[in-house]
């Protein structure tokens, strides 16, 4: 089995900053990407960041220049320094990551449980 914990999250003031983890744990092989989302009250899961196991990333445009994703293979961590935080970045953030959990396994889709950030003053 395979588990995804988010930490982080928390109420912060208008451009304020905010730094998210997530560590995966249990039967692994190998990770290959992993990435935030995040959901609004109302609004559809969207996808904040990615990073693939080459440290290729990618980025919402709302969060460019602002948000940095970053990933520590020796620890299956997966991290998001948040910066400039603006009221409409609040929402339940997710950690998500694609695991082999074998050699002979086929990739998954992992999630964490969601870590709620709230930016208000």
């Amino acid at each position: 089995q395979v588990q995804l914990v988010e930490s982080g999250g928390d109420l912060v003031q208008p451009g304020g900053s905010l730094r998210l983890s997530c560590a995966a744990s249990g039967s692994i092989f190998s990770i290959a990407a992993m990435a935030w989302y995040c959901q609004a009250p109302g609004k559809q899961r969207e996808l904040v960041a990615v990073i693939t196991s080459g440290d290729r990333t990618n980025y919402a445009d709302s969060v460019k220049g602002r948000f940095t994703i970053s990933r520590d293979n020796a620890k299956n961590t997966v991290y998001l320094q948040m910066n400039s935080l603006k009221p409409e970045d609040t929402a339940v953030y997710y950690c998500n990551a694609v695991i082999m959990t074998t050699a002979w396994d086929a990739h998954r889709s992992y999630w964490g449980q969601g870590t709620q950030v709230t930016v208000s003053s």
